[in-house]
């Protein structure tokens, strides 16, 4: 059985920082791109971050270059994604992902992706 959990959210000021993981299981970690998508209420979910099988590719969103970094550890079956100078508009529930097929590469689009984890909150304060 797949599994993804999502760790690492909280209550923030902006400008703090948050790392978020994502323990997998149930799958052949190492074989999959992994993305990072996040929702906030009243919107579509949206993509964040995505890395390839190596973690030598890396794809944001634009709202995100340079503030947020994502990596994975094959060895601990986990995807992390920190998350740097921190702002309102970031809050929103993350959601960690599996690309749909192994050796895929990292794509920016929720079609590309299944069996989704059951998010953690982020929540940035002013």
């Amino acid at each position: 059985q797949v599994q993804l959990v999502e760790s690492g959210g909280g209550l923030v000021q902006a400008g703090d920082s948050l790392r978020l993981s994502c323990a997998a299981s149930g799958r052949a970690f190492s074989w999959y791109s992994m993305g990072w998508f996040r929702q906030a209420p009243g919107k579509e979910r949206d993509f964040v971050a995505a890395i390839s099988t190596s973690g030598t590719d890396t794809t944001y969103t634009d709202s995100v270059k340079g503030r947020f970094t994502v990596t994975r550890d094959n060895a601990k079956n986990t995807l992390y994604l920190q998350m740097n100078s921190l702002k309102p508009e970031d809050t929103a529930v993350y959601y960690c992902a599996f690309s749909r097929y192994p050796g895929q590469r990292p794509g920016r689009s929720a079609s590309e992706y299944n069996d989704w984890g059951q998010g953690t909150q982020v929540t940035v304060s002013s």
